[in-house]
């Protein structure tokens, strides 16, 4: 091929390709006439028909066989729902690893709660042990003191009663007057 290459006259004798080769041959075509094109002095550059360029690339898009279409879409979709995918175990991992850890704080929650409530009630029998110990105290001072009286009142009562018992002297006789 030339640089004279006349792109729509390709176009027309492949108007419909039917096999995968056929594309590949116009893919080299085009891969050709690039290699061929005339370059543009001092620089890097070719010079391409552009718009005959174009036309050819929309129509060797346009024949491409609808599995190879369905193909990409089924690669892009595989990859959108590997990254659905991948999303939903990172936020499956990240609520297990805020579960764990609200497990463990509540576990050790848990565990200083006891500690302390066991704390609380050695401190609460002690105390109570210790309201007991000196309302006995109080109690036996208590009963020791109303002893102390009571035994007091009994004497006084034999007292009394010893009084009550003795025998008195006849009164004195009274001059009666007449």
């Amino acid at each position: 091929m030339t640089d004279d290459f006349d792109l729509d006259e390709a176009i027309e004798a492949e108007e419909a390709p039917s096999s995968v080769g056929e594309l590949q041959d116009i893919v080299e075509e085009l891969i050709l006439t690039v290699e061929q094109a005339r370059g543009i002095p001092m620089s890097g550059n070719a010079s391409l028909p552009r718009v005959e360029f174009g036309d050819r690339l929309r129509d060797l898009k346009d024949r491409l066989p609808e599995e190879l279409r369905a193909a990409r879409w089924m690669v892009r979709e595989r990859a959108a729902f590997i990254a659905q995918t991948n999303e939903q175990a990172q936020e499956v991992m990240r609520r297990a690893k805020e579960a764990a850890a609200r497990m463990v704080s509540e576990t050790q929650v848990m565990t200083e709660a006891v500690e302390e409530a066991n704390i609380l009630v050695r401190n609460a029998e002690d105390e109570a042990r210790a309201i007991r110990l000196h309302a006995e105290d109080v109690a036996e001072s208590s009963y020791e003191h109303i002893e102390t009286l009571l035994i007091n009142l009994l004497e006084r009562v034999r007292d009394r009663r010893a009084e009550l018992h003795q025998a008195r002297p006849e009164p004195p006789e009274v001059p009666i007057s007449e």
